[in-house]
């Protein structure tokens, strides 16, 4: 489960995150291009802009769900 106390800075301000147990899979930016984005320096995913219509929810809760590491997070804000 994803730790908001590990949430990588470079997250979009909001709700969902990505924290540092991301192993740069690809799912989440396979699954919701338009939400993750690769940060170069680091390696890691994290949200670029946060979902605003039931149906871009929908595309980031299942991205989340399908992390393998369980790095994605919604902190319920």
């Amino acid at each position: 489960m994803a730790s908001l106390s590990d949430r990588i800075p470079e997250n979009a301000p909001g709700a969902y995150y990505v924290d540092t147990t991301c192993i740069d899979c690809d799912q989440c930016r396979v699954l919701a291009a338009d939400f993750f984005a690769r940060q170069a320096e680091t390696g890691l995913s994290v949200v670029t802009r946060q979902p605003a219509t039931p149906e871009e929810i929908a595309l980031v809760e299942e991205a989340m769900s399908s992390c393998a590491t369980s790095s994605i997070g919604n902190d319920g804000a």
